[in-house]
């Protein structure tokens, strides 16, 4: 997939060592083989995104098979669809999703995560796959280059998104249900508080094609109990009553409730 330079928008070619554009802006391809495009004019703090401890939660949560019926839905679905290539994941995180839908797929892949833990994490484990660490509000990706986009609760741009994919290309879009994980939370809040959330959202600029719920129990114990509450937004949320709950909670059964939206480039 063709990257373009997040200082002035020039192609960026890759060297040995670099991805450098015609105007001279240069960025190392780390050991890794990963590169950092988000330029500090693009940051709100110093280390944006998930920490170490976060993303290495969410891969030992996601390696236990947990939400494989979620990739398992992503997937059947790209390929009941005909999903083209190259794939863009936005928010892609350690890579757990997007490997899985570029492998049944067969296309070309590239991961972009605001973090650069979870994007050296990505690289270390899938060295087939490019991985970059960007922003969703300025994705360092051509005009029209992406036959699909993915993402996974993370952020939603439409005009963006739509900038950098094909004519017709397909974005999928996993959103939490308004009953996603509500044994986590009935521990580490006092109270539940119903929320009223968007889960099937019209987009300016796409056509939505269909709406998948995605629902299912699992029961998670010991630090993987943790686990799960480090790749949740709840993680910034929770008091020290309810981390003392948490903390005591060898089991937790609970529910996974999701809606995969697909849209169509219009």
């Amino acid at each position: 997939m063709e990257l373009i330079c997040p200082v002035c928008g020039d192609a960026l070619r890759r060297a040995e060592r670099a991805y450098c554009c015609a105007q001279g802006h240069s960025f190392d391809i780390a050991r890794q083989g990963h590169v950092n495009l988000l330029v500090v004019q693009q940051k709100k703090s110093l280390h944006p995104g998930d920490t170490r401890v976060q993303v290495l939660s969410r891969r030992a949560f996601l390696d236990g098979g947990f939400y494989s019926p979620i990739a398992q839905t992503l997937c059947d679905t790209a390929k009941a669809l005909g999903a083209a290539g190259p794939i863009l994941d936005v928010g892609c995180g350690e890579g757990y999703y997007c490997s899985s839908l570029a492998r049944e797929l067969g296309h070309e892949l590239l991961g972009l995560d605001i973090s650069k833990e979870a994007v050296r994490c990505a690289a270390g484990r899938y060295k087939e796959h490019q991985w970059v660490c960007g922003t969703a509000a300025h994705l360092p990706v051509k005009d029209g280059s992406v036959g699909t986009l993915t993402s996974l609760f993370a952020l939603t741009l439409p005009e963006e998104f739509r900038r950098v994919l094909k004519q017709n290309g397909l974005f999928f879009q996993v959103l939490a249900a308004p009953d996603h994980l509500l044994g986590l939370k009935s521990i580490i809040y006092p109270q539940l508080k119903r929320k009223e959330k968007e889960s099937v959202p019209e987009l300016p600029g796409f056509r939505r094609i269909t709406s998948v719920p995605i629902r299912f129990d699992f029961t998670a114990e010991g630090a993987q109990v943790q686990n799960l509450l480090s790749m949740t937004p709840h993680v910034y949320r929770i008091g020290r009553e309810g981390a003392a709950r948490l903390a005591a909670t060898e089991r937790l059964t609970d529910t996974a409730s999701a809606v995969l939206n697909v849209f169509r480039k219009i």
